[in-house]
């Protein structure tokens, strides 16, 4: 069983998924689920402060109900709201921080599933973490089929 499993969360409907995933892998006796939301500095920087500030806002609101969630299933937990450092630093970078520093025993991420043209645009943050990760990593990805 993991000891420490990370959980990266943000605001897509992925990470509804991610966090049940989290949960079949918990063991109540001996898992602590770590949820961290990181909002990327870079971007945020371009927008007015109010904007900023309800953005931080609203993910900590998600961090919380996740947080109640993880709880009410018997599991222990806690949660981290996060900015990139600087313009040089990235989502990725701070998310493999973090999973160093816990140590995380598992990550657990959604990923859009975008291929070609578009993941080529936008990047994918869950592809470049698993690339770089040093421990295992889980992708979950909100299914396209109805």
């Amino acid at each position: 069983m993991y000891g420490n499993i990370m959980v990266a969360m943000n605001d897509s409907e992925s990470s509804q998924r991610v966090l049940d995933e989290a949960l079949r892998m918990g063991d109540a006796a001996k898992t602590t689920i770590r949820l961290l939301f990181v909002a990327d500095g870079r971007a945020l920087s371009s927008y007015p402060v109010a904007y900023r500030e309800t953005t931080r806002r609203q993910a900590q609101e998600l961090l919380d109900a996740a947080q109640l969630r993880v709880r009410q299933a018997g599991l222990k937990c806690e949660i981290r709201l996060e900015e990139t450092l600087s313009t040089v630093d990235s989502v990725v970078d701070c998310l493999l921080r973090h999973a160093a520093s816990m140590p995380a025993d598992l990550a657990v991420m959604g990923t859009h599933g975008r291929g070609g043209w578009m993941r080529l645009a936008k990047g994918s943050v869950a592809e470049s973490f698993a690339r770089r990760s040093t421990c295992p990593v889980l992708l979950t990805r909100l299914s396209t089929r109805p």
